[in-house]
């Protein structure tokens, strides 16, 4: 099996998108639902973000330059800064990550203990956005993303491009659950034989 290094550094392909999560915040550390509140990068995730530049500068090296879109949270747009994609980075309102309402701050473990069962990808979140919801919201995303002839490059949170990923092939947004994505990893969308796929995910 190749290494991370050597799979981020094979030969780009024409039409793709490169998925990138935001590095560690307090919350994320600590497995708290952070959804809207604008919580900053830790130290450590500032130094992930900043070890991300040289990768994804040989990741891109070599191809036409790409369309960076980051969410408006300070998180993802420190990131997207700090791994060298800031300059001519679009902000794009959908990419935020999804509202947990009520459940905004509160660890799995605490929200199951008051409603045993509960699942983010088929339950939603109470006064917050439904699966369906951030469905939609990607879905104008993709339409961004596939009307490119080039690269682009989406840095957001980890829910929202689950379920980001799970509408690029053409599944519900519930099957976002399958996709796990760690504090700047970096994915891949891209096609074959003209259908879209899941080329690479979650390489750290």
């Amino acid at each position: 099996m190749p290494s991370a290094g050597e799979v981020l550094s094979r030969p780009p392909t024409p039409r793709r998108c490169l998925l990138v999560r935001h590095g560690e915040t307090e919350w994320s550390r600590t497995g708290r639902h952070t959804g809207r509140t604008d919580v900053p990068l830790t130290d450590e995730g500032r130094a992930q973000a900043t070890a991300l530049a040289p990768r994804l500068a040989a990741e891109l090296a070599g191809g036409p330059v790409p369309v960076v879109l980051t969410s408006p949270l300070a998180r993802a747009a420190d990131t997207c800064a700090l791994a060298g994609l800031g300059g001519g980075a679009e902000t794009d309102a959908d990419l935020v990550e999804w509202d947990y309402g009520s459940y905004e701050g509160r660890t799995t473990a605490e929200i199951v203990a008051g409603r045993p069962g509960w699942h983010l990808f088929t339950d939603g979140a109470p006064g917050g956005e439904q699966p369906g919801d951030v469905g939609a919201r990607v879905d104008r995303v993709l339409q961004r993303i596939r009307a490119v002839e080039g690269v682009v490059v989406c840095v957001a949170h980890a829910h929202v491009l689950r379920v980001l990923a799970a509408r690029w092939i053409g599944a519900e947004p519930v099957w976002g659950q399958a996709f796990v994505l760690a504090p700047t990893s970096v994915s891949e969308l891209g096609w074959e034989h003209g259908r879209p796929v899941v080329c690479r995910w979650n390489v750290t």
